[in-house]
């Protein structure tokens, strides 16, 4: 026979299924435009070799690859092309001035 779980029992499992459901929540988060062109961008920037160090096991940071850079900034280019007049201001003036950055980073490194 299994044993009935008291009030107590019941609201410490009631906690604990909460705190796991809020991490997940945080986890989970759904991805929206504006993360995903942030997301894009950050890979663009790992590949230029401009991502900050510390964010890499034990600091050191991949070699750059600027033709991987290159695709991604030109991804990105495409899906400002494509979402033209279907975009937030505040979206499509992200998407602006991180294609401007990233283009101008890509120059400097090509040269």
């Amino acid at each position: 026979m299994s044993k009935v779980p008291t009030a107590e029992e019941r609201e410490a499992a009631e906690r604990k299924a909460d705190e796991l459901e809020a991490r997940q929540a945080q986890v989970e988060a759904p991805i929206d435009f504006v993360t995903f062109v942030l997301s894009l961008g950050s890979t663009a920037l790992m590949h230029l070799g401009a991502a900050p160090p510390e964010l890499f096991e034990g600091g050191q940071m991949p070699p750059a690859n600027v033709p991987l850079a290159k695709q991604t900034i030109d991804l990105l280019a495409m899906l400002e092309e494509k979402t033209a007049g279907n975009l937030s201001g505040e979206e499509e003036q992200l998407l602006t001035q991180l294609l401007y950055d990233l283009r101008m980073r890509y120059v400097g490194a090509v040269k």
